[in-house]
């Protein structure tokens, strides 16, 4: 397969001047639905088109995009979808960790690869991304039990939802491991991403102005007062989980119709190459000279 099998939604308010994710996705030549309010869908499609535009049944609810994410579990849903990813408006590219080198990849490949990993498991309740800024030192392929964010991959038949108004991502990892799922985010794929409140739209201006910070950390410490603790990191209030992850022990469950002794290399057909400046690393220069 070229493409990912499960739908791509990105939902966006705000930023159809510089949905930077629709951006990237397109030049990737990537299949997906911006997720938009009423009120701006013009502008949208305007910018992307008519054909990568759903239009929300509701707007400026307050709620930040918990509503949105929910309707495009459904919608995943009733398109007969075993799977969906949601990805947040703010990523600028993906990119491949090969031996420390933090390579600009297709965004489709990277899809497709968490897709297949996933589905050889019975019991990852969400798969993602992670960022490329916590890809330092020597790092495993993926981290089993931890909190996804801005890209993820969700299993539909989950019993949960996205809840409340704050960290929705961190509350939805939460309730996947509590119910003894795992969750799964991926090393070997990195999402560049704009850190937050550093652009317009999105929930910015509903949600984090004023004390929006410190509101939202207490609100997921609230949920879960044994698991998470309001501190201050970044100059800014924030919440922290941290060694709390460790406790969620869920081993994988493989897939028994696999024939997992026999299960070869695939490298997906990607290829390295030199793009740009000359390539430094010793290590690169020698896998390229195999290609």
């Amino acid at each position: 397969m070229n493409k990912p099998k499960y739908p791509i939604y990105v939902i966006s308010k705000g930023r159809y001047e510089n949905c930077l994710t629709a951006k990237f996705l397109i030049e990737d030549k990537v299949d997906f639905k911006l997720v938009v309010e009423p009120q701006e869908k013009i502008e949208y499609v305007a910018r992307f088109g008519e054909h990568r535009v759903l239009t929300l049944p509701f707007q400026n609810l307050g709620l930040g995009s918990i509503p949105a994410r929910n309707w495009c579990w459904e919608h995943s849903i009733k398109e007969g979808h075993k799977r969906h990813w949601i990805l947040d408006d703010n990523i600028r590219c993906i990119r491949r960790l090969h031996y420390g080198k933090r390579l600009k990849c297709n965004a489709n490949k990277a899809f497709i690869i968490t897709e297949d990993f996933t589905d050889r498991y019975e019991n990852i309740g969400i798969s993602g991304l992670n960022y490329t800024c916590f890809a330092i030192n020597k790092i495993p392929p993926f981290y089993l039990n931890n909190h996804v964010y801005s890209t993820l991959l969700i299993d539909n038949k989950l019993p949960y939802r996205w809840r409340g108004r704050y960290n929705e991502d961190t509350d939805l990892c939460l309730q996947v491991l509590s119910g003894g799922l795992c969750t799964v985010l991926m090393n070997i794929f990195l999402i560049d991403k704009m850190a937050t409140m550093t652009m317009k739209g999105g929930n910015a201006s509903e949600l984090y102005k004023g004390d929006g910070r410190l509101k939202m950390a207490r609100a997921l410490e609230r949920l879960w007062p044994r698991v998470v603790k309001t501190d201050r990191r970044f100059k800014r209030p924030q919440h922290v989980v941290a060694h709390q992850w460790k406790k969620f022990d869920t081993k994988l469950i493989r897939r028994k119709d696999i024939d997992w002794n026999n299960m070869k290399t695939n490298n997906y057909g990607m290829k390295l190459v030199q793009v740009g400046s000359e390539i430094k690393s010793k290590e690169i220069k020698d896998l390229i000279n195999k290609v």
